[in-house]
């Protein structure tokens, strides 16, 4: 007989639950507030970027394009 086998518990004998960390542990408040000072900090730096209407258009079709695909991964295309 395998001890290593016998002596585990199996999962469903000990639940464990799980607790969020970081950011989903803080309230919505918070989170906004840290988010909002990363991005005023990097817009600051001159790294920031405000997408014109043109360019969310443009991304947002790209976007759609590469989702489009998805789903035949896998299958022959013959």
């Amino acid at each position: 007989m395998n001890t290593k086998s016998a002596n585990r518990t199996a999962p469903a004998e000990t639940p464990v639950t799980k607790r969020p960390r970081g950011f989903a542990a803080m309230d919505p408040a918070t989170q906004r507030r840290i988010a909002s000072e990363g991005g005023r900090a990097s817009h600051q730096s001159g790294r920031g970027h405000r997408f014109t209407s043109e360019e969310a258009r443009a991304a947002g079709r790209k976007g759609g394009q590469a989702s489009r695909g998805r789903g035949t991964q896998g299958t022959a295309a013959e």
